[in-house]
């Protein structure tokens, strides 16, 4: 479980559907959207009623540390602190995560796993025991996101719904969000941005291969400045409001 649309899709289909069910885990990255823990902490109750067991996996180090801390010697890069942002060609955070995962619950029989029906790709990835419950009933990742929303669940954040501003609520520092992501990010939720421009400030690499006009701007800090220019622009080019007056005759 990831508490993302599909994987809770999923949990709420077991439940609805009865389906045998002895353990829920968890990987928690300790860099994911408060929505996730607060989805986490609403469906706990739910487990402990039905008796299903809730395991909750962490980094055997803490996530910052692997990305800004942690010694590596690459042959690419040489000695270096940390090994930056996650995503892109290096995803370190997802090895984590899959080693993690694929290290506990050895001895259930089946694994269910939250992927849609319309993500091929991964389910040909599948093998036993792990199968997809989602794929089985034809429900694509629209079908996941409604399904929630059906049953309360909004993934709601500083007024928003996370789902309406970003095409996937993973972790908010991946670098795998892409543009129109972190300039939602950067409009909608302050506090993740100043969080990442604090990662950014410790980290050399730009978080993304930007460029305008043939200049490269995926520092989150030069991202910040054309964002604020757009977001600007945007503001000043929408038509002022027509004055209108309801003016009544006297006969």
């Amino acid at each position: 479980m990831s508490f993302g649309k599909d994987s809770l899709a999923m949990l709420l289909l077991l439940l609805e559907k009865k389906m045998p069910l002895d353990e829920v885990i968890f990987y928690n990255s300790e860099m994911e959207f408060q929505a996730i823990y607060d989805i986490r902490d609403r469906i706990r109750p739910v487990l402990e009623q039905r008796g299903v067991r809730f395991t909750e996996v962490r980094p055997d180090a803490s996530f910052l540390y692997n990305m800004l801390e942690r010694p590596v010697n690459s042959k690419k890069n040489g000695f270096h602190l940390g090994y930056g942002w996650c995503g892109g060609p290096c995803r370190w955070g997802t090895k984590l995560k899959t080693r993690s995962l694929d290290g506990v619950a050895l001895d259930a029989e089946v694994h269910y796993v939250g992927i849609a029906a319309d993500e091929p790709e991964r389910l040909a990835k599948l093998e036993p025991p792990k199968c997809s419950p989602l794929a089985e009933a034809g429900m694509t990742e629209t079908d996941c996101l409604a399904f929630c929303y059906e049953r309360g669940f909004f993934w709601e954040e500083n007024g928003v719904r996370l789902y309406d501003i970003l095409d996937r609520v993973s972790c908010w520092c991946c670098k795998n969000k892409n543009r129109k992501e972190l300039k939602a990010i950067y409009q909608f939720l302050p506090e993740y941005w100043e969080k990442l421009k604090e990662l950014q400030a410790q980290i050399p690499m730009p978080m993304k291969p930007f460029s305008r006009k043939g200049i490269p701007y995926g520092n989150v800090f030069d991202l910040e400045k054309v964002f604020e220019q757009e977001v600007r622009e945007e503001r000043s080019a929408v038509p002022p409001k027509k004055k209108r007056r309801c003016c009544e005759q006297s006969r």
